[in-house]
């Protein structure tokens, strides 16, 4: 297959992975809808956050990406050499050996819930009520981390038997279900005489339930039979340990970036964590449309050709997906800068949201969308560095964002107070990119040769002029009409000027 058909074919299949992503994002989005209009952005609001983000710090560790990344592996070169009957054997061990040491996690979390809230957001006890808060809405959402874990491990078993859409989907099914379950309870559970926070906690808890349930069927309809299988020394669970090892290393620079985050916010006084929360979650919608798509569609294609040591198609691939990356990832970013106000006022500005909220969601929003390019080339490059067996680098980068986020709150905080945290997120996320790019250049020699130039300026062209039309028409037009009309101007310019890969992501599928 040639390079460019790789791209393509890449592109197709991040397109199939993205359309169930973009499914759960916009979920995602109404979820946090429903909790603008129920809580705003003040106490409640804030104990949520916190409370959901520490299940959260583990489940990006030991679910959906070390141990699913890790798992997938093994499960597939299991299949490859012993057969079907031998990788479910396998699945099942890990199931039962992983799914074990979550629960003893799960109930060490529940005890020690006081202590690691006060380890997160210290703060809170300033404020009457919110540090307990915080600590019963932590309990509450605590066991979803075993749920999460579990839907991972399936969901890893169904890419590796060539099934993505489906899992994929199951996140959007999470959303559904926290959503409209967490609205149920947050009307019933002020008569058992808890606060309604708790009943959305409680929704995140059954969403995390039925997500792992809705993987299970197609593994049934493949003959997967689950056995309780303690094997703390099979080969399989250490090979399984050892693969996760570098990842945990980088995922939990990631995590500190989180914790750090989530410390210096709660001391920026009320609704700050909220506003972050609320700007970050409307960024995570575009990065739905590029991030696990290309990295999901990238790393087979990249393995196969780092295997053959073909490294001259291993170029041509890398410089089409990420040409497919930016130009997704580029307008997004201008089109955020520029629209944040009128989307936040749009999307959120409902209830208990008020304008002020709304002035300072959208200042954070901005923020964070400098650095979504960047966070889009860091998810094409490091599937490569995967493929060229090579883990500890990408670990490395994580840990430099770690000191360059640290470094930009430090020095920026007293000026841009909450502000300051957005800004550290940018440019940890610039560094990191940039260091991986420069890396993979020494690697790999001539890695982005002059045609990626050319379509990279094209992309940022074409995205300027798109950011000044949405800037003229910003006081004049609706947003949701803004927003589609500035879309079809640069699509309609990487039409008319390339580069080709602009146009990959939107192309329906043609028969070879």
């Amino acid at each position: 297959m040639s390079s460019e058909n790789a791209a393509r074919k890449i592109a197709r299949q991040a397109r199939a992975v993205t359309v169930a992503v973009v499914i759960s994002r916009i979920l995602g989005l109404v979820r946090e809808q429903v909790l603008a209009l129920l809580f705003g952005a003040g106490r409640e609001m804030d104990a949520f956050v916190v409370a959901y983000r520490i299940p959260n710090l583990l489940r990006d560790l030991f679910a959906e990406g070390a141990l699913g990344m890790a798992f997938t592996k093994v499960f597939s070169a299991t299949r490859e050499r012993e057969g079907q009957a031998a990788a479910f054997r396998v699945a099942s061990e890990v199931l039962t050996t992983f799914g074990l040491l979550i629960l003893s996690v799960v109930v060490l979390g529940e005890i020690l819930a006081p202590q690691i809230v006060n380890l997160l957001a210290p703060a809170f006890k300033n404020f009457a009520g919110k540090f307990e808060l915080t600590v019963l809405l932590t309990r509450l959402m605590w066991p979803f981390l075993f749920f999460i874990s579990l839907a991972a491990v399936l969901a890893g078993m169904l890419n590796a038997l060539g099934i993505f859409f489906w899992p994929a989907l199951s996140s959007a099914l999470f959303n559904l279900t926290s959503i409209g379950l967490g609205v149920t309870l947050y009307l019933l559970v002020p008569r058992f005489g808890l606060p309604g926070a708790a009943g959305m906690a409680l929704g995140v808890l059954l969403g995390g339930l039925a997500q792992a349930a809705f993987n299970l069927p197609f593994l049934l309809r493949r003959r997967f039979r689950f056995q309780f299988r303690p094997a703390f020394r099979s080969p399989a669970v250490r090979e399984t340990l050892k693969l996760m090892a570098p990842s945990v290393i980088g995922l939990s620079a990631m995590q500190l970036n989180v914790f750090l985050n989530t410390y210096f916010a709660t001391s920026c006084g009320e609704g700050a964590v909220s506003w972050l929360a609320y700007a970050f979650r409307l960024m995570y919608v575009p990065l739905g449309l590029f991030g696990v798509g290309l990295s999901l569609a990238l790393l087979p294609e990249a393995s196969r050709r780092a295997a053959r040591g073909d490294y001259r198609s291993l170029r041509k691939t890398f410089g089409s997906s990420l040409l497919v990356g930016l130009s997704l990832s580029v307008p997004s970013a201008v089109g955020l800068v520029v629209l944040a106000e009128p989307i936040v006022r749009l999307i959120f500005e409902h209830g208990r949201f008020s304008p002020s909220d709304t002035l300072h969601t959208a200042e954070a929003l901005r923020l964070f969308a400098l650095g979504l390019p960047f966070y889009g080339t860091t998810k094409v490059s490091v599937p490569v560095f995967y493929a060229l067996g090579n883990t500890l680098i990408p670990a490395f980068s994580s840990f430099l964002s770690v000191g360059i986020n640290l470094t930009v709150i430090l020095l920026s905080l007293p000026y841009l107070g909450f502000k300051a945290i957005a800004l550290g997120t940018a440019l940890s996320l610039t560094f990191q990119a940039l260091f991986l790019l420069t890396v993979l250049e020494l690697r790999i020699k001539d890695l982005l040769p002059l045609r990626f130039w050319v379509g990279f300026l094209k992309i940022f062209v074409g995205a300027s002029l798109m950011g000044g039309i949405a800037l003229l028409l910003k006081d004049k037009w609706p947003v949701w009409i803004n927003i589609p009309v500035c879309g079809l101007f640069f699509l309609a310019f990487m039409k008319l000027f390339g580069p080709e890969e602009g146009l990959y992501f939107w192309k329906l599928r043609r028969k070879a």
